[in-house]
This record gives structure tokens, sequence and C-alpha cells, in this order.
């Protein structure tokens, strides 16, 4: 019989949600260039390698979630043994198909729900890429990992040495850093693994209450300065409404040096504060304001964003310590502003307003302050009769930090690592940015009947950057 324990209390919600509305699970897009002099049989034996010789799987992802009489109701994970071929299996792309079919496959794929019968997990691996290219596509649920734990699993499965040909993959037993590193993987946690971490220290101390209260009351200043919206201020667009079953995914990669080089000119010439996510931030921003534009549904309001953030704790306030704090945001977006240099200025005076509020009143405070929007953008998507004029935000943005360095697999260089993420009812797109090696890759995911052509947010993107480094004289 399986061994068995309790699922923590929002894991088994997030298991409940899976079951009666989307599936919650996170995913990664790997493309690699095979090592000079491989013959055709390459990636045969890296697919035959990654079933065999492994030495077991990482414990996280051998374990299954189970929920019936015997457990009374409530939802628990059971240890099993794996079945690699049932999680690890191929694809192989029709001739010609490119990276446009290759992308259309991932959305295939994102679309499926993982099988609950087994542990939530799959690896893909994709060929017939041209070149001689192949590709991972992983995924796992969002209560094995967050995004940036998922992060960190991957890049622990692969090496900076292009001699290396005994790397095992991500998914075995023993490759992975005993503890969670989630500063070395340089971003916060998206909003539902956030919201676990608060939700089991929060309490109802006196602290609390009072940066509550004081926070309430710099969110009302705020909102009069125009750089944090009132509750339920988003105007509603089609990315807030109810999912259908299937995805749509597209991505991009650009070199971080134009970024670096917006970035340096935009504190010479806005505030010498100004941040790379800030700038990453706008230029997303940017490409939400030309795709709505074009389909003639930009909104005379701003877009509000739905931003994890981090700050560096230690200095004596809420919550001390050492290490990154985390928190949430409802970043206004300026999308109703024509004038990118002025997008990136209000983003910037937000996200350095909500860095300050999450420095000053803690993680818990921040989040909890952010529930207001976050509960009702979810709930009254899924309610058919409900009014669709406000909602609490429009869009989720994270930037997760990938390995700095170039990085191989048996060989095999990574070309590109593209996040794809999760869409819930309430919020049908999601833009997610991952750095990687001297490359940014955006990932861009959505229902697919709220916005079919997905893929053209990625020249939108192009154009919102070439927009602003224009518009700052770069």
């Amino acid at each position: 019989m399986a061994t068995e324990r309790p699922m923590a209390a929002l894991d088994a919600a997030m298991m409940t949600g899976d079951v009666l509305t989307n599936p919650m699970h996170v995913a990664a897009l790997l493309i690699f260039t095979p090592p000079p002099g491989s013959d055709r049989h390459y990636v045969d034996d890296l697919f035959r390698d990654g079933l065999l010789h492994l030495g077991g799987v990482d414990p996280r992802l051998s374990k299954r979630p189970h929920i019936g009489a015997g457990t009374f109701g409530r939802w628990v994970w059971q240890e099993v043994d794996v079945d690699l071929y049932s999680h690890v299996q191929r694809r192989v792309l029709p001739p010609e198909s490119g990276e446009a079919g290759l992308w259309q496959l991932v959305a295939d794929l994102h679309s499926l729900p993982l099988d609950r019968h087994r542990p939530l997990w799959m690896a893909y691996l994709i060929d017939g890429l041209p070149d001689g290219r192949f590709a991972f596509y992983i995924k796992l649920h969002h209560t094995l990992v967050d995004g940036v734990e998922g992060m960190q699993m991957i890049a622990d499965g692969l090496t900076t040495d292009p001699d290396a040909r005994d790397v095992k993959p991500f998914y075995s037993a023993g490759v992975h850093a005993p503890e969670p590193r989630t500063e070395a993987a340089g971003g916060p946690p998206n909003p539902l693994s956030l919201l676990s971490a608060i939700a089991s220290t929060a309490g109802s101390s006196i602290g609390l209450a009072r940066n509550l209260i004081g926070g309430g009351i710099d969110y009302l200043a705020a909102a009069a300065e125009g750089i944090s919206p009132a509750p339920l201020s988003a105007p509603f667009t089609r990315f807030n409404d109810a999912l259908g079953f299937k995805r749509a995914a597209a991505g991009g990669s650009w070199p971080l040096p134009r970024f670096r080089s917006v970035t340096q000119v935009a504190r010479e010439g806005i505030a010498d504060t100004v941040t790379i996510n800030d700038v990453l931030t706008a230029v997303v921003s940017g490409a939400l304001r030309g795709w709505l534009q074009d389909h003639d549904e930009l909104p005379a309001s701003s877009l509000i964003g739905f931003c994890p953030i981090s700050v560096r704790a230690g200095d004596g306030s809420a919550g001390s310590g050492t290490g990154n704090m985390f928190g949430l945001q409802q970043c206004p977006l300026g999308t109703d502003l024509a004038d990118p240099v002025a997008r990136l200025t209000l983003v910037h005076r937000a996200m350095a307003w909500a860095k300050d509020q999450v420095a000053r009143r803690g993680s818990a405070a921040t989040v909890l302050l952010a529930t207001p929007n976050l509960v009702p953008t979810l709930l009254l998507s899924m309610l058919p009769l409900t009014p669709k004029w406000r909602t609490g935000y429009n869009v989720p943005i994270s930037n997760v930090r990938g390995p700095a360095q170039d990085m191989y697999f048996n060989g095999a260089h990574l070309d590109a690592l593209y996040p794809v993420s999760t869409v819930f009812d309430g919020f049908g797109l999601n833009a997610t940015i991952c750095s990687y090696a001297d490359t940014v890759s955006f990932g861009y995911v959505a229902g697919r009947n709220l916005v079919p052509d997905v893929d053209t947010l990625i020249g939108h993107t192009e154009a919102a950057l070439t927009e602003l480094e224009t518009a700052l004289g770069r």
C-alpha cells in the first residue's frame, strides 16, 4: 500500500481547483543544438538514456495526489513507484514544421491536464526542428513546485561543461541541491505559491494588524497619486473572461544587452533607481497596448498588472532577516499612455512604491492587502451572469532568473529557455519573462478561445522595445 501524508491546505485547494476548473501546471520549453560531430542517432540515444540508468527519481516527483473514502474526503500525497515510460515521452514534428509547429505542439501539450492517478509531471523530447535541433517541453503541477523552484530543478539537470556526457535529466534522484535555492533562482514565486507561504505564517498578531492598517492608509494615498490602483478598478478585457479547454502559447528571445542599455539610459533620464525589471514590465505593457489597438479593444483606462515583487530584507524593517522578501502588487501598466517613456516612468514609480511597502510592512500584510483584487478576479469570471465591467487586475507578469551561463545537456547546447506558465479563469493571459545567459525570453500563454493569435504578441514585444529605445534616444 502506498505511503500517505496529508496535503497542505492551499495545495489541496489547488487540486480541487484543478479538478473543477483549469489545469494548474507550470512548464518550460528548452531548445538545444546537438554537439558538433554528433550522428543521426544522438537524439535516439538521449531518449533511451533518459529512461534507463537513472538510479531513482527525485522524491518530489514520486508522489501522486489522492482523495477518497479512505482519506475522509481529504487530499493526501501517496508515495508511489514511477513508471518513466508514462512520464517521459517523445514527439516528432512533421517536416517543415519549424518553430511555429513547435509552439503549436507545446500549446496542445499545455492544454492537457496531468493524470492525477500518477505523479504530476511530464517530460517530452521533441525532435524534428530545423538544423537537427531538438527540444524538451517539461511541465510540473503547481503543487509540486512554484515557477522559481521548477526553473531551478530544470537548471540542476544541466551543466556548464560542453564535454560532459554523464548528465542526468532533471527528474533523476540526487542531481538537485538538498535545499531550495530561492535566492539563487533570482525571482519571487507567482501569486498562488506566495499565498501558500503567507497563509501558513500570517496569523493574527498585533504587528500584522498594525501593518494592515498602515498599509491600507498608504494604499489610499498611492491610489490618489495613480501609482497603486483602487480595488476592482481594472478595466474588463477579454483576458479576464472564462477559459476554454485549449491553450495558445508563443515565445521570443532578445539580447539582454538591449535591455541593459535601455535601463542605463532610463537611469540618466528618469531616475537612477530604474531597474531592468521595470523596463521588462514596460515592454510587456507596450506589447499589450499594441495588441489591443490592433483589435480595437484598448480600454480608456490603464490595464493593471499583477506582479510578484522581491526586496532584500535585513535592514531592521518588517520581517527583518537576511535573504529576499516577497510581496504582491497591482501595478498600473500605463497602457492608456501613448508615450513609452511615460509608461516606463509610471511602472517604475509603482514598483518602487510597492517594494517600499514590502520592506516596511512585510510580506504577509502586502499579500493580504492584495487579496481583495486577487480573489474576486478569479471567482467572478466563473459566474456567467456577473456584469463584466470591472476586475481586480488584467494580466499576471512575472520575471524568473534562469542560468547566467551557457548550459549544456550531454554536449547539446541550450539555445533558448522559455517559460510556459499557468492561466486560469479570470486571467486568461500570462506573461512570464526568463533570463538565460546573455538573452531574455518572453513566454506568453493564453486561453485559445480568448487570444488565438497570441503569437502576434512577439512582434508587438519587439515593437514596444524599439519604441522605448527610440523615445529614450538610445
